[in-house]
C-alpha cells in the first residue's frame, strides 16, 4: 500500500481546491456547527487543504492557525483566502513539531477529513499531540471518512470508538459522535462522521503532580523546588531550546544550571539557609567556583552571555557543580508515586578550557540533558503565572524553617528579595548607543512603524513586545521608535498583526544592519537570544524571514495570554471600549481587557464563500 498522503494533494492542489470549494461551511459541518464555542478564540485548522474552514473561522472572529503540509495547495489556500486572521504554517501529523514550537494553547482543535491519513501505529501519539495543544475546556473536532480510498491516496479505516478510546487514554471525554452522512458528491459508499472530544480541566493531571512536588513531597533542602523554577523559568522565557523526546522533551542541564546559579547566588551571598544546619552550613555546590562569580550579577546569567579571563573559567567550573548537583540530588529524589524520577537527568561533561566562555545551545547541552513530561512541560508553559509564586512561597517557607530550627532570625522579606528574579529594568542602553553611534557617522536611523528618519532628540527604542506585558530586553524586541508614537501612541499596546506585518522591512533592516553587521558578541547575543525565547528551527543559524515569522508567533501567544489591548498603528486614536476576552488560558497570567476596537478584522467576502468536503 502507498503511504506517501501528501504528495497527491500537492501535485492535484486545482482538483482538491475546486472540490473543496464546492459547497458551504454550513451544508459541510451542519452536524458540527451547533457544537462550536460561541464566543471565538483560536483554533488550529489541521490539515486546513484549500483553507475553505479556515476562512470561515477567521470570517466569525476567529484567530486561524492553519496546517496544511502540501505546499502547493498551502500556497494556493493562502493566495484564495487572504486574511490576516489566517496564519499558514508547514506541518504534519503525528508531530506537529512547528506547531508544539509555537506554545500556544487552543480553544479550539479541528480536523476535517484528515484522521483517515493518520496510519493506526500513529494515531496514539497523534492523540497525545493534540490533546496537549487544547486549552483546559477545551474541544477538539474531527470529521471522519468512511468508505473505499481513491487510488493512489492512501487512507486506512477509521471508528469513532477508536477516535473515543484514544481521546480518554489522554484526559478527552467524549462529547458527541453523530451518525454516519451520505457524502455529498455523491461517492459510491462514502460516509461522513462528526466526534466531538472535551478536555473537561487540564486533563493530563499535570497541575495535580506540580501542586504535590511544590508543597507535599518531602525536602531535604531547596533544591527541589530550585529543579522546578529553573525549569519553570526556561518553559516561560527560553521554551526554543527544548527538543521533542517521545512523551517527553529535553532541556540542556547547562541552561538549567545557568539558571540554578542565578537563583542561589542572592540567597547564600545573604547567608540565607537553604538546607537543615545538620546538613552543612553551604550547599554543596557552592565551591571556590561559585563564589568566584561574586562580580557577576543574577541577570548576566543568560542565554547569548559571553565571559571572558577569569570569570570565564569560574563559570565553566560553576556550571559543572551545579549540574552534576542537579543530577544526582533533586533529579534523582523528584519522584513519581512509583519512585521514578519526574525529571530524569544525565550528567554530560565540561566543556574544553578556552579564553572565552559563551552561553550558547551547544555548550549548555554539553553539560548533560534533563527530561521534563511533555504534558508537565505544557502546563508550565502555560500556566507559569501561576505555578512561579507557588514555589516561591514555599521556598520562603522552608528557608525560615531552616532558620528557626538553626536558632537564627530570619526574615521573610529578605529570603522574599533574594527570590526575586531580577532583570535589568527596561533596559534600552546598549541599542540607543548603537542608533546614536550610527547617527554620528551620517547613518540613517529611521522608525520602523512610521519610516521617518530619526534625529538624537526624537528617538526612542520601543520595545515590539510590551515590556509590561513581557519583560523582554532581548535585542530582537528593541526597534527604533520616533519618541511620540513609543510614548504616546503605542505605549503599552501590543502591536497588531497587520501593523506589525506592514513594518516588517524596515525591522529587518534594523536588525540586519544593527545587530547582525555589528562585532561578534553583539551577533551572538541576538542569535541566541532569537533561538532560545523565539519558536525558529533549531537546526541551523535562524535567517531574518524566520526569526520575523517567529516574532509574529510570539505577538499571538502574547495576545492570547495576557489579554493585551492592540495597537492599530500611527494615526489610530486611542479606544477606550474594552471588553473581557474569553480567552483566560495561556501561561495563567490574569486576564486583561483586550481593546475590541483595535483588533485587526477580516476583510468582508465578496459573496458567500463556496466551499468543500475534504477526502
Amino acid at each position: 500500500m502507498p503511504t506517501d498522503t501528501i504528495g497527491p494533494y500537492d501535485r492535484g492542489f486545482r482538483e482538491f481546491t475546486e472540490a473543496y470549494e464546492a459547497f458551504g461551511f454550513a451544508d459541510i459541518h451542519r452536524d458540527a456547527v451547533p457544537f462550536l464555542p460561541r464566543i471565538p478564540g483560536l483554533v488550529l485548522d489541521v490539515g486546513a487543504g484549500s483553507g475553505r474552514d479556515a476562512a470561515w473561522f477567521a470570517e466569525q472572529g476567529w484567530d486561524v492557525l492553519a496546517v496544511e503540509p502540501a505546499a502547493s495547495l498551502r500556497a494556493e489556500a493562502a493566495r484564495l483566502h487572504d486574511s490576516p486572521r489566517i496564519r499558514w504554517l508547514d506541518d504534519r501529523l503525528p508531530a506537529l513539531a512547528g506547531v508544539h514550537r509555537l506554545g500556544l494553547a487552543f480553544d479550539l482543535v479541528w480536523l476535517s477529513g484528515v484522521w483517515m491519513h493518520v496510519a493506526p501505529e500513529d494515531r496514539r501519539r497523534a492523540m497525545r499531540k493534540l490533546a496537549t495543544l487544547l486549552r483546559p475546556g477545551g474541544r477538539m473536532v474531527l470529521t471522519l471518512r468512511h468508505g473505499p480510498a481513491p487510488d493512489g491516496r492512501p487512507m486506512w479505516p477509521v471508528d469513532a470508538h477508536e477516535v473515543e478510546r484514544l481521546g480518554l487514554e489522554f484526559g478527552l471525554a467524549l462529547r458527541v459522535a453523530t451518525e454516519r452522512r451520505d457524502d455529498l458528491q455523491g461517492r459510491e459508499g462514502v460516509r461522513w462522521q462528526t466526534v466531538i472530544l472535551d478536555l473537561p480541566d487540564d486533563g493530563v493531571g499535570a497541575l495535580p503532580l506540580l501542586r504535590g512536588v511544590i508543597l507535599k513531597q518531602e525536602k531535604a533542602a531547596t533544591y527541589k523546588l530550585a529543579l522546578l523554577r529553573a525549569i519553570a523559568r526556561i518553559a516561560d522565557a527560553s521554551p526554543n531550546v527544548a527538543r521533542e523526546a517521545d512523551e517527553h522533551v529535553e532541556l540542556p542541564l547547562g541552561l538549567i544550571a545557568l539558571y540554578w546559579i542565578r537563583m542561589f547566588k542572592p540567597l547564600l551571598e545573604r547567608g540565607l539557609p537553604q538546607m537543615p544546619e545538620r546538613l552543612g552550613a553551604a550547599p554543596a555546590f557552592a565551591r571556590e567556583s561559585f563564589r568566584g562569580l561574586a562580580a557577576v550579577a543574577p541577570h548576566e546569567l543568560r542565554p547569548g552571555a559571553l565571559f571572558t579571563a577569569e570569570t570565564a573559567a569560574m563559570l565553566r567550573r560553576a556550571l559543572a557543580d551545579a549540574a552534576r548537583t542537579i543530577a544526582e540530588m533533586p533529579a534523582t529524589h523528584l519522584t513519581f508515586a512509583d519512585d521514578t524520577p519526574v525529571f530524569p537527568t544525565v550528567y554530560g561533561r565540561i566543556p574544553g578550557r578556552s579564553d572565552n566562555f559563551a552561553a550558547t545551545e551547544e555548550t549548555l547541552w554539553s553539560y548533560g540533558t534533563t527530561r521534563v513530561p511533555l504534558t508537565v512541560w505544557q502546563a508550565l508553559r502555560r500556566m507559569s503565572a501561576w505555578v512561579e509564586p507557588m514555589l516561591v512561597a514555599e521556598w520562603v517557607r522552608l528557608t525560615l524553617g531552616y532558620g528557626e530550627r538553626a536558632g537564627r532570625s530570619v526574615a521573610a522579606d529578605e529570603v522574599i528579595g533574594a527570590l526575586r528574579w531580577i532583570e535589568p529594568e527596561r533596559d534600552t542602553r546598549i541599542v540607543r548607543q548603537l542608533a546614536l553611534d550610527r547617527l554620528a557617522t551620517g547613518r540613517a536611523v529611521r522608525c520602523v512603524w512610521t519610516g521617518r528618519s530619526l534625529g538624537p532628540d526624537t528617538i526612542d527604542i520601543d520595545h515590539c513586545l510590551p515590556w509590561s506585558a513581557w519583560a523582554c530586553n532581548d535585542l530582537w524586541n528593541l526597534l527604533p521608535s520616533s519618541r511620540a508614537i513609543n510614548q504616546r501612541s503605542k505605549r503599552e499596546r501590543l502591536v497588531a498583526g497587520p501593523v506589525l506585518g506592514a513594518a516588517r522591512r524596515m525591522i529587518q533592516d534594523w536588525w540586519d544592519g544593527a545587530y547582525l553587521s555589528a562585532g561578534t558578541a553583539l551577533r551572538l547575543r541576538f542569535v541566541e537570544e532569537a533561538r532560545t525565547s523565539l519558536p525558529v528551527a533549531k537546526e541551523r543559524e535562524p535567517d531574518l524571514d524566520e526569526i520575523f515569522a517567529a516574532l509574529e508567533f510570539r505577538r499571538l501567544r502574547l495576545r492570547q495570554e495576557a489579554q493585551v489591548a492592540e495597537w492599530a498603528g500611527p494615526g489610530a486614536a486611542p479606544r477606550h471600549r474594552l471588553a473581557m476576552s474569553a480567552i483566560t488560558s495561556g501561561s495563567g497570567a490574569s486576564p486583561r481587557y483586550h481593546d475590541l476596537a483595535t483588533a485587526p478584522r477580516a476583510p468582508a467576502p465578496d459573496a458567500t464563500p463556496r466551499k468543500g468536503i475534504k477526502s
